[in-house]
């Protein structure tokens, strides 16, 4: 089977490592992603470019396209390759809106009657933004309506009255159509402890993977400005240490209330569906859902997938879904990134990776956005430049893995030593006793 993955970071480069032992596989990337280069046929390119993509699909008589980012599926790149006779491991451009358009998500909700939502309100005034915000008695997470690659959240308080900073901020997404729409959402800021759970779908069945915990800030101790992900971890038995299997089910139950309203609103929702969650003293509430694997958490689950990647694949756009097993085993992905990201100055530097020495260690690496030039070095850019993920019986043996496998990348390079350590997850088990009286 020739199976295409579009797609150039860590995500993919992850997908494509599951995928390369069982079909021939394919790779339409935006730079050289060395992971994907040694394992696929590829073709260098703007992914965001559906009709190139398409072009390259029906040349190469691909059977079946894993869409790993979100920019194309926004764009309707499934719409596009299904015309071509090409199957979809992602949803249409009506189903993606789940992630693309957070006002359709969290109407979904209050049409369909599904918990776990949160108070909320869509704006395309400011003059009524800023009557909202006088009024509301509450923290706030301002948000653009549409995509901004992980990056345009901004989380504001204490308590909002008379918040210029908010004001502020939502003005500046206002004007400058952040995410592609001249919208603002509101949304209350929930407190509790965030985690996320990814799943198959093929439009009618779920199949839930283990939860995982991304780490958003950029620097240790959680402080920083939010990025696309630092780095996360997942433990052997499919749940967290601070999130019991009956608020576990509650999310998935929440999902896949959500798959059933999809069909009946839009489409019939076949793909990965990421759900994020913040667990608060009353159980799961949604923060929101992305339409594609999470980055970095994809490099927690696939290594860890036991059912082959490509019958997950033939099952979701045959609409058969079953059961999807992994390993029980526990995970720890910490993001190498250039030093200072996400504002760094090191960008088009050459870092050098001793895969050899990660691997022997037990460890795995995912190239994300970095460039393999005609000199063959690797290049960083402004973004992430590689995940390297420790997988062992427990987290804390995971952690150590990881850690080690850092030493083995080389440059002007900085990655948070804290993720998956024994003293951070204790805060988090404390944190939910505490909110939880």
């Amino acid at each position: 089977m020739r199976v295409l993955v579009v797609g150039t970071g860590a995500r993919e480069n992850a997908i494509c490592e599951s995928l390369k032992n069982d079909c021939e596989l394919f790779s339409y990337m935006s730079n050289k992603n060395p992971g994907i280069a040694k394992i696929a046929k590829f073709k260098q390119g703007n992914e965001g470019n559906i009709e190139e993509v398409a072009k390259y699909a029906v040349e190469n008589n691909i059977e079946i396209a894993v869409i790993g980012p979100e920019a194309p599926l926004g764009k309707g790149i499934v719409n596009k390759l299904e015309k071509n006779n090409i199957k979809c491991v992602g949803p249409n451009i009506e189903a993606a809106k789940i992630e693309t358009d957070k006002s359709f998500m969290r109407n979904l909700f209050e049409k369909y009657n599904i918990e776990g939502s949160l108070i909320y309100k869509v704006f395309d005034k400011y003059e009524d933004i800023e009557a909202f915000l006088d009024d509301f008695d509450r923290d706030a997470v301002v948000k653009p309506v549409g995509l901004t690659g992980g990056k345009g959240v901004k989380i504001v308080g204490e308590h909002l009255k008379d918040n210029q900073e908010a004001k502020e901020y939502a003005k500046k997404v206002m004007d400058n159509k952040r995410g592609g729409f001249p919208q603002v959402i509101i949304e209350e800021r929930l407190i509790g402890e965030e985690f996320t759970i990814q799943a198959f779908s093929d439009g009618k069945n779920l199949s839930p993977m283990p939860a995982a915990q991304d780490h958003p800030y950029a620097f240790e101790g959680e402080k920083g400005p939010i990025t696309g992900g630092m780095g996360s971890y997942s433990d052997k038995n499919g749940l967290l240490q601070f999130l019991s299997q009956e608020n576990y089910d509650k999310a998935v139950k929440i999902m896949e209330e959500t798959i059933t309203a999809i069909a009946k609103e839009a489409s019939p929702y076949k793909g990965i569906l990421y759900g994020q969650f913040m667990l608060c003293s009353d159980g799961p509430r949604l923060i929101e859902y992305n339409a594609r694997f999470g980055d970095p958490e994809a490099m927690n689950m696939l290594p860890l997938i036991k059912t082959p990647m490509i019958e997950v694949c033939k099952a979701i756009v045959d609409g058969n879904l079953d059961i999807v097993e992994f390993e029980p085993k526990a995970s720890v992905c910490k993001y190498i990134v250039p030093e200072g990201y996400p504002e760094t100055k090191h960008i088009d530097e050459v870092i050098s990776v001793d895969e050899e020495k990660i691997k022997s260690i037990g460890a795995k690496v995912f190239y994300a956005a970095v460039n393999q030039k005609e000199d063959d070095k690797i290049y960083t850019s402004s973004s992430r430049a590689l995940g390297v993920v420790g997988i062992a019986d427990n987290i804390n043996e995971s952690e150590k893995i990881a850690e080690k496998a850092c030493e083995y990348v080389k440059g002007n390079l900085y990655h948070r030593k804290d993720i998956g350590t024994e003293d951070l997850i204790q805060k988090r088990i404390n944190h939910m006793k505490e909110i939880s009286g």
